[in-house]
């Protein structure tokens, strides 16, 4: 399939906001939660550790550009990037009609077999996944056993809390969907402020212990628990920090290197 059939498929699906969400009155317990973050980058190498969460020969996997705005250029590169893998790329945007977009948010998300979101600017991401219940829906996505992923505002959304670049002038905090009952640090050694704001806000109580990642390791969350960290080499990691006796505690997990 060439590149332009890919990003035409992207921009066709509608928004019903008015109704309750159809799945609410299912119950999940019995499914596992599975959630895979990285620290920034989403190589193919994480797509395809990601198509092998879901349990699927060929799954249906769905990108969020929400934070870039629904750029073209990240769309280009999300099909590009799945062009050789098994999987089946989907683009979920945000900035739609329902001239151009007939069916709902809901219908559409539920039906993938994996959800990962973006980078960009988390901020503004949420407020307009909260203004079309993207939230909701996404925590249905979580219970019923769709595969959520992300790095940088991708990985922060899924969090209590964390370090963001979404406001001017400074790294300031911002609050996630609060899957994961802990803080996060994206980018922890990629960009020098991360790791000192990040520290200072623990040590202060004001953050949560919580993990950070490098920007080529990702961990994988199952009911709320770690069960694998994994990276694309030897220089990157994830660390749980956590304040202990008054001073800041940083623990380097264990990973295994994606071939």
């Amino acid at each position: 399939m060439n590149r332009r059939k890919f990003v035409q498929l992207g921009a066709s699906t509608a928004i019903s906001v008015s109704l309750p969400l159809a799945s609410q009155a299912l119950n999940y317990t019995d499914t596992k939660k599975k959630i895979f973050i990285t620290g920034g980058s989403m190589d193919s190498k994480f797509i395809m550790y990601i198509a092998s969460l879901t349990g699927k020969e060929n799954p249906k996997i769905c990108f969020l550009p929400t934070a870039t705005g629904d750029s073209l250029v990240n769309i280009v590169r999300w099909y590009d990037s799945c062009a050789n893998l098994p999987v089946r790329p989907f683009v979920q945007r945000m900035f739609v009609s329902s001239y151009t977009q007939k069916e709902s948010f809901e219908t559409v998300l539920l039906g993938m077999d994996a959800i990962i979101v973006g980078g960009g600017n988390t901020l503004n991401m949420m407020v307009i996944w909260k203004a079309h219940r993207i939230d909701e829906i996404l925590k249905t996505a979580w219970e019923k056993g769709i595969v959520l992923a992300g790095g940088s505002a991708g990985s922060l959304c899924w969090f209590e809390h964390g370090t963001t670049d979404s406001r001017p002038i400074e790294l300031s905090k911002v609050d996630g969907l609060g899957f994961i009952k802990t803080s996060h640090c994206p980018h922890y050694h990629a960009e020098p402020q991360r790791k000192p704001l990040y520290w200072s806000k623990i040590k202060s109580k004001e953050y949560k212990a919580g993990y950070a990642c490098d920007d080529k390791a990702g961990i994988y969350f199952e009911d709320n628990e770690v069960k694998k960290v994994v990276a694309l080499d030897d220089q990157n990691n994830c660390y749980f920090v956590s304040l202990e006796n008054g001073e800041v505690n940083e623990k380097l997990l264990p990973k295994e290197i994606l071939k």
